[in-house]
């Protein structure tokens, strides 16, 4: 063996040892988890349910960071901007990592910015409506949809560019028919809308709350928009087992992203611990009664391949129905 390939392999080994040293050496401080949303809301309480068995795994204390503004983005610069070492995680969504640059001109950052480490959570999203539209299933929304093209029904969603938006332009697109859009400034008001008869009916993640209206006969929850039914909605079909938007899926998850930048072997590390709070009874329990499943198990590449797929899907609507940051 010549000198050059002996210098070569002494390099190689020498970097092998220094990933490994790495991977054991991370974390060496608190590491501080940013959620993009104030303390309480459905955010903030998934953070607070995977940060202390997380923090155990890892050796180091798992800090919940609140930062809101700016449709998530003043948290997820914030990221951005520290050393891209493993100590500061994002907690993010499709919301705040894809869609909030596609309709936001305040929002600098691009989804190719960060890695998803892996899902967290999955919410259930469904469709519901005021409790006097005579529609009992999905079919039967769209047939009267398009029954009422002189006077479009109304649908509520929490902004132009959410997440909620895109989905009821996706469903526009496929079947033809026509809706009047009315955006809300959130969850809550939208939800009360709903309940009170102001807008016809919107799509929203399942909340306890919602379920509540339901039994009191104030809405009517119609259908959930998973490919499959939830563990936590056995009851409710899903858009696909009807006949007006067959293979109409969408999923609703929040996930924990770190830097692109950040060392593969610190993302591994993180992967690993992830997987494991994942699988502990007492987070899967914590997350059901937040109306939250614990995300299945995801190999890095599969997150990584996840992650292009829903960044394109979105990006796909918000070109076919021209949207433009404002």
């Amino acid at each position: 063996m010549n000198r050059i390939a002996k210098h070569t392999l002494a390099l190689l080994a020498c970097c092998a040892v220094a990933a490994g040293a790495w991977a054991q050496a991370y974390p060496s401080k608190p590491v501080n988890l940013m959620v993009p949303y104030p303390a309480g809301g459905p955010s903030d309480a998934i953070a607070r349910i995977v940060n202390t068995p997380l923090g155990k795994d890892l050796g180091q204390p798992v800090l919940v960071e609140n930062l809101g503004g700016v449709s998530g983005a003043l948290a997820a610069q914030k990221v951005l901007a520290a050393p891209a070492d493993g100590h500061y995680l994002f907690q993010g969504s499709p919301n705040e990592v894809i869609l909030s640059p596609l309709a936001n001109a305040a929002v600098r950052l691009k989804s190719e910015d960060f890695r998803l480490v892996h899902p967290i959570a999955d919410a259930v999203m469904v469709f519901l409506v005021r409790k006097d539209l005579p529609v009992h299933n999905v079919d039967e929304l769209v047939a009267l949809a398009r029954q009422s093209a002189a006077q479009p029904l109304t649908y509520g969603s929490v902004g132009v560019g959410s997440l909620y938006h895109l989905v009821l332009e996706d469903l526009q697109q496929r079947t033809g028919v026509k809706l009047q859009h009315v955006p809300y400034k959130g969850n809550a008001p939208l939800l009360q809308d709903v309940g009170g008869g102001q807008v016809d009916f919107a799509v929203l993640v399942y909340s306890a709350a919602m379920g509540a209206m339901a039994e009191q006969g104030r809405l009517k929850v119609i259908g959930q928009l998973g490919a499959e039914r939830s563990e936590l909605l056995k009851d409710v079909p899903t858009v696909g087992e009807g006949q007006a938007l067959k293979g109409f899926a969408y999923r609703t998850w929040s996930g924990l992203l770190v830097p692109r930048a950040t060392p593969e072997a610190t993302v591994q590390r993180l992967h690993a611990a992830i997987g494991r709070a994942l699988q502990a009874p007492e987070v899967r329990t914590q997350l059901a009664a937040q109306t939250q499943l614990a995300s299945a198990p995801m190999s890095l590449a599969e997150a990584g391949r996840f992650y292009e797929a829903e960044t394109a899907r979105y990006r796909a609507i918000a070109k076919a129905i021209k949207l433009q940051p404002q």
